[in-house]
């Protein structure tokens, strides 16, 4: 997949980025080099590879799932800007 000029400019108008023309020819050689790049990627033999979350194995610690009340009401509604009757107040949002 080539792309031309033509092509950059109208991916940077629906991008509301602004390019001058002189601009357009080299950001279209630009981009098609990273495409062929991609497409090396893609010729990489990647049977029996686990996929990966983190560079490095890491094992997250596990904790029981338990449910609970969440605590101290009064605790939690101390950091409340506003509370009344054991419940956080918020600004009414829809009319």
């Amino acid at each position: 997949m080539a792309i031309d000029a033509a092509t950059v400019k109208k991916v940077a108008s629906l991008a509301r980025i602004r390019e001058p023309e002189e601009r357009l020819e080299p950001l279209a050689r630009e981009l098609n080099g990273i495409l062929q790049w991609i497409e090396q990627l893609a010729e990489v033999n990647t049977d029996g590879v686990e996929p990966m979350t983190s560079a490095v194995e890491v094992s997250l610690p596990w904790r029981e799932d338990v449910v609970t009340d969440g605590g101290d009401s009064a605790k939690v509604l101390a950091n409340a800007p506003k509370a009344d009757k054991g419940f956080f107040v918020v600004p009414k949002v829809v009319e």
